[in-house]
């Protein structure tokens, strides 16, 4: 009898354990640092580290036969749930028309943090943008990419929450944010009048051949609308049309 309670009370242990191991894993995954270490089947290649930070890519996302498109996240370190939530469903997409690789930016010195409602003013936001000029920009540039998206996400300062918008007028890439937009429910077409990471990566990649625009989130909507919006414009992304 006393060792038949023994085995009972050490499996019991043995599942508290599992179950505690478990919600740790979960709690890491939802509440962690700026790290986009988020868990995806595709291999993550290394392309660069810096004493500022690294570049990683994941190739291959989609169709591999098909015509390339380029996402970026990471620029702006703090806006890491909205690239977290790219990096967690662009990889679970079934039958994509186009083959996608994501850049990912992971910036370690300087990251700073959001204030209550305040603006992001840390040093490591001009160190994403440092290394998206040294090190995205030239990977996208020679390769033969349509286009590349650059997800960010904002404080709600702007008429709209949720947009997409080319940092240069008149350019293909404009055509393509707002053909997006109009295939998508909650994304509108807004142009801000300006922005800083511009010159660190869109606006090169637009003047040397590559289409690139923005995707805006805000950055305190909860969880499910970033998964719902962030599918619009994978959606909208994947039914462009290319010459």
């Amino acid at each position: 009898m006393i060792k038949k309670e023994y085995v009972l009370i050490s499996i019991l242990i043995i599942v508290i354990l599992a179950l505690s191991i478990a919600i740790l894993n979960l709690n890491g995954l939802n509440h962690g640092n700026n790290s986009l270490n988020v868990a995806s089947s595709h291999n993550r290649e290394v392309i660069a580290d810096d004493s500022v930070g690294s570049v990683e890519v994941i190739r291959n996302i989609g169709n591999p036969n098909a015509k390339k498109i380029a996402y970026v996240v990471g620029v702006h370190p703090l806006e890491n749930l909205t690239h977290k939530t790219l990096l967690k469903l662009l990889p679970q997409q079934n039958n994509l028309k186009y083959c996608y690789d994501i850049y990912i930016i992971n910036v370690t010195q300087d990251v700073g943090q959001y204030g209550d409602g305040s603006s992001d003013n840390s040093p490591g936001r001009q160190n994403g943008q440092n290394l998206a000029l040294k090190y995205v920009y030239p990977q996208i540039a020679n390769d033969t990419y349509e286009l590349a998206v650059d997800v960010h996400s904002n404080i709600g300062a702007y008429p709209y929450k949720t947009f997409v918008f080319s940092p240069v007028k008149g350019a293909l890439s404009e055509d393509y944010a707002e053909e997006v937009a109009d295939s998508s429910q909650n994304i509108t077409y807004y142009s801000p009048d300006s922005t800083t990471s511009g010159p660190y990566l869109t606006i090169p990649l637009n003047k040397n051949g590559v289409p690139a625009f923005y995707y805006e989130e805000y950055s305190f909507a909860p969880q499910e609308i970033k998964d719902l919006h962030m599918l619009e414009l994978i959606n909208g992304v994947d039914n462009l049309s290319f010459n």
